[in-house]
């Protein structure tokens, strides 16, 4: 497969084993990374999502490089949990800077050469509590539901030139991040998910690759959960 994929934050957690799940694939893979290296056979640029001019010299060295994007996957996102009452402007801003507004420059960027090569593939990172809400993470789960419906316009304006755009919604996933809640609050959370379980971080990237496939070709303004059924009925 030698199509182009461009994996945001592709150089820790659910990015890199995005990234990773692309390569063994054979997709030419491309991720942005603010700092560090990327995933082994990646092409790693600099650049931050927050930054539309660093953006547009990212896209620049992947065109040269690896060719056209013709698959996006915008992963990149922060977290500033807080409840309601104590979060300050500078918290909420910066999460919907970051993980809506990100998502939007690089979609802007992206679908330029979709466009003129009549296909693409958009796959949004979003995450359950977009639909199910969460108490701390009034920020972030606006965010993640801004995807939605950024999604389902650009499937109202692209599907027609070979163009999907779905949200991948993961629930608990096994990271860094995770491993840092403890033993308690790990099996606390777990009651709540019918599956018993965390997801790796695998499971959500193969749902993702399939999604870029040819067998998703008809799937588009979809919010796919990989959640072990935490989310039911949201």
């Amino acid at each position: 497969m030698s199509r182009v994929v461009l994996v945001t934050g592709g150089n820790r957690g659910i990015g890199k084993s995005i990234a990773e799940t692309f390569i063994a694939a054979g997709y030419k893979v491309a991720v942005t990374v603010r700092s560090g290296d990327g995933p082994a056979g990646a092409l790693a640029v600099k650049a931050d999502v927050r930054d539309a001019a660093a953006l547009d010299a990212a896209f620049a060295e992947i065109e040269e490089k690896l060719g056209p994007v013709e698959i996006l996957v915008a992963n990149a996102g922060i977290t500033k949990d807080t409840l309601l009452m104590r979060m300050t402007d500078e918290e909420f801003e910066e999460v919907i800077d970051t993980n809506l507004s990100g998502s939007f420059r690089v979609l802007r960027r992206a679908t330029k050469s979709m466009i003129k090569g009549k296909f693409g593939r958009v796959i949004l990172v979003g995450s359950v509590v977009a639909l199910l809400g969460s108490p701390g993470q009034v920020n972030y789960s606006s965010s993640k539901s801004g995807l939605i419906g950024m999604a389902r316009s650009l499937t109202r304006e692209l599907a027609g030139r070979g163009i999907t755009a779905n949200v991948v919604a993961p629930g608990f996933i096994d990271t860094d991040m995770t491993a840092e809640l403890g033993e308690e609050l790990t099996a606390e959370y777990k009651k709540r998910i019918p599956a018993g379980r965390f997801a790796s971080p695998e499971e959500v990237a193969k749902v993702i690759l399939w999604l870029a496939s040819d067998d998703a070709a008809y799937i588009s303004g979809a919010v796919i959960p990989v959640d072990g059924g935490l989310g039911m009925g949201h």
